[in-house]
């Protein structure tokens, strides 16, 4: 498997988690769990800031964030759609970028000031790892309200994705 090709398989991943745990926290009762929902909302919007500003240091272009989270919060749905063409615009970029080009290196300025450098695959890396860990925070989150939260592992999503390796037998 190709390095890109691995990257397109993990945010397409992402793509499928992220609409997974976006419907569970849809599930969540905002009046008897306001506050948790308003976190899981928070944090998810974190990710996508996140998102977007890697997006733009791809691309060189300014991305307007002085924070990595936006002073309001946004709605689920808007929230919700602002994701999904976050994750649809990654899988597109993966779809025209020379393979060439994952380990060409690129400075950038954080949102605190401080200065970076990071290989574009390091930063696709920083997205998807970066994506995962708030989803888990999240489903931990989920799981002390008592809500099973949704299976988010790459296997799972393989399987559902591609129903056909459930046939798979292992060599003997």
């Amino acid at each position: 498997m190709s390095e890109v090709s691995l990257l397109r398989t993990l945010f397409d991943y992402q793509a499928w988690a992220n609409e997974e745990l976006l419907g569970a926290i849809d599930r969540l009762d905002p009046d008897r769990r306001g506050k948790e929902r308003h976190l899981c909302v928070r944090l998810m919007n974190h990710s996508l800031v996140v998102a977007h500003i890697f997006a733009a240091h791809l691309t060189g272009r300014e991305h307007g964030y002085t924070d990595d989270n936006t002073p309001e919060t946004p709605l689920l749905p808007d929230l919700h759609a602002m994701l999904t063409a976050s994750d649809h615009w990654y899988l597109k970029y993966l779809e025209t970028l020379a393979p060439e080009r994952l380990s060409e290196a690129l400075p950038f300025i954080f949102t605190d000031g401080d200065k970076g450098c990071m290989t574009r695959q390091e930063m696709l890396l920083h997205v998807v790892t970066h994506g995962g860990y708030h989803r888990g925070e999240i489903g931990r989150l989920l799981a002390q309200l008592s809500i099973t939260p949704p299976w988010d592992t790459l296997a799972v999503h393989l399987h559902r994705s591609e129903p056909s390796r459930r046939l798979a037998t292992a060599a003997e």
